[in-house]
């Protein structure tokens, strides 16, 4: 009897490196986005008559309701619970709202510079409600993310992938820092870079979307008995979590890594234009660096740990550059 052997759609190189091409450009409009209006902040200041402190409340709105009302750990049980299709195209249909609102704001539609909302003013105050509402769709879409490349990649090349979709993500921060200026400048409005963004996001669920029939068709391969059943979620599974020691050095180490490296890029292009007198139009290029190293380093991380392994060993050499990098700024 001639045995038939049921490939899964994961073991097809091109099914799962598509699937990755269209998560992953979800993530580079999302984060094309969380930082369009860093280049702009003195346009800001000049045509809006923002002040330093407005941009600085902005900007910290990325993690009102990630981190103050634990929304990030809501969308993990969410994605636990419902699964990538759900909880994908749920993030993404919050980061085009999130974007919608900031862009009303930002063009003059929602709110003004004169009257005060919750003593700031309304026009700064709804672009942070609406930044708001897209960081919690676009990290949680990240989690998303994370979740649909361990599904695809488990046993094949998945720090690889990992690392790709991440330079794919960061190639949307270069392009927020080269292009947005030029782009302001030439339409003549500093809202124009963020109606871009709404324009790349709407594509972006699109292509989230697209993605969903691929997981459909995954999960309709897999032989039966073969899928791994995942464990249900519990209430107690955050006391698991809690209690383990790896998992608060882990984020003890992403703590310092964001707090040193991304409120910089936020004022990266205002330091350039008035400490070193560089033109704004170029100002974006020199903080570009950073994103524009990620695109090219982070894959050949990623393939080196699918290589040899060695993760922590990766993590503190790693955090010694990053050391070395701030001596040097």
């Amino acid at each position: 009897m001639t045995e038939v052997i049921k490939r899964k759609l994961s073991d097809s190189k091109a099914m799962r490196w598509t699937a990755l091409a269209l998560v992953a450009f979800a993530m580079l409009c999302g984060y094309f986005l969380a930082d369009v209006l860093s280049p702009l902040k003195p346009m800001l200041e000049s045509e809006l008559g923002w002040s330093s402190s407005d941009f600085g409340l902005f900007t910290s709105a990325y993690g009102w309701f990630n981190v103050f009302l634990l929304m990030l750990i809501l969308g993990g049980i969410i994605l636990d619970r419902m699964g990538v299709r759900f909880t994908g195209l749920g993030s993404c249909a919050l980061m085009v709202v999130g974007c919608g609102i900031k862009y009303a704001a930002i063009a003059g539609y929602l709110g003004d510079t004169t009257t005060l909302l919750l003593g700031w003013k309304s026009q700064v105050m709804y672009a942070s409600i609406g930044y708001a509402i897209f960081a919690v769709g676009v990290e949680t879409a990240g989690i998303t993310v994370s979740k649909v490349i361990v599904k695809w990649f488990k046993g094949k090349e998945m720090a690889l992938a990992m690392g790709l979709e991440m330079a794919t993500a960061r190639i949307g921060t270069m392009m927020a820092l080269a292009i947005t200026v030029p782009f302001a400048k030439y339409f003549k409005s500093v809202s124009a870079p963020v109606l871009l963004c709404l324009i790349l996001l709407c594509i972006g669920f699109i292509s989230f979307f697209c993605y969903t029939f691929m997981d459909k068709k995954l999960e309709a391969s897999i032989a039966e008995g073969e899928a791994e059943e995942e464990d249900p979620f519990r209430l107690s599974d955050i006391l698991v979590i809690i209690k383990n020691k790896g998992f608060w050095l882990i984020t003890f180490l992403c703590l310092l890594f964001y707090s040193g490296v991304f409120p910089f890029l936020k004022f990266a292009v205002k330091v350039m234009i008035y400490k070193y007198n560089v033109e704004p139009g170029l100002a974006g290029y020199i903080p570009m660096m950073l994103p524009f190293g990620c695109i090219l380093l982070t894959p050949l991380f990623g393939s080196l740990y699918d290589r040899v392994g060695k993760g922590a060993t990766l993590m503190v050499i790693g955090s010694i550059m990053l050391v070395f990098v701030h001596l040097l700024f």
